[in-house]
């Protein structure tokens, strides 16, 4: 099996080791035997949105943030098309915040997102910082790293509830967005090699969409499992920042 995975903008998006997801993913595939083409996307013109099975969108400064909204309004139609159509995709952060209508800077400046979702970030003057743990249904325990001045409010289903940490808002004890095979989180780490489970989400649902309903290929993930269950203590025992 041969999948294809965007990676959008790392020269830009790509905070706090954020293309550790990717090397995830990519390694996770291989280790089943399946090819995971990777393609750093620098222009909403090297877009073939027909052609890709997964889509990454890492985090980034509100500088940086404000660079990239014009070659993402390019495709936002076309990115709404593929979301509908099941396309697995994960944002962090400040690509989370992109899959929304508008994000408005501590500064008050307004950068339009992509609209693929309906609803809104706001930044407030002071930073929500620290180690993370939510607990999901899909996926148990996820834990990670949250550095962010933006806060999301959203009607969509949360990819978690905060166990520890501050999440969307650090008001409603919810974090992330999950719509169709959409994931968005503020969760940093990076998220994916913490929490195997959610890699192989994102894999399957990818697979799924382009061969049909697979089982993925069993991998030994005790070191994988121990790390996260040691990070988790950590998060756990660490006072809130």
């Amino acid at each position: 099996m041969n999948l294809v995975l965007y990676n959008l903008f790392p020269d830009r998006l790509n905070l706090y080791g954020d293309r550790g997801n990717v090397i995830a993913l990519q390694k996770r595939c291989e280790w089943r035997g399946i090819h995971l083409k990777i393609v750093d996307i620098k222009s909403a013109n090297d877009m073939n949105l027909l052609s890709v099975d997964i889509i990454f969108i890492g985090g980034g400064s509100d500088r940086e943030q404000g660079l990239i909204t014009k070659e993402l309004l390019k495709i936002k139609k076309d990115f709404k098309l593929c979301v509908e159509d099941g396309i697995s995709c994960l944002a962090i952060c400040g690509g989370y915040q992109l899959l929304g209508s508008y994000y408005v800077t501590s500064e008050g400046n307004k950068h339009m997102g992509m609209e693929i979702c309906d609803f809104y970030s706001a930044a407030q003057k002071d930073r929500q910082v620290g180690n993370i743990l939510i607990e999901t249904k899909e996926f148990g325990k996820v834990v990670g790293f949250e550095n962010h001045s933006g806060r999301t409010y959203h009607p969509y289903k949360p990819l978690g509830k905060v166990i520890k940490g501050y999440g969307n808002n650090g008001e409603d004890g919810t974090e992330g967005l999950c719509y169709n095979n959409v994931i968005g989180t503020y969760l940093h780490g990076p998220i994916l090699p913490k929490n195997p489970s959610l890699t192989d989400h994102i894999i399957a649902a990818a697979i799924e969409r382009k061969y049909g309903k697979k089982e993925l290929i069993e991998l030994d993930d005790a070191l994988e499992y121990e790390t996260k269950h040691n990070a988790e203590k950590i998060c756990l025992t660490l006072q809130r920042s």
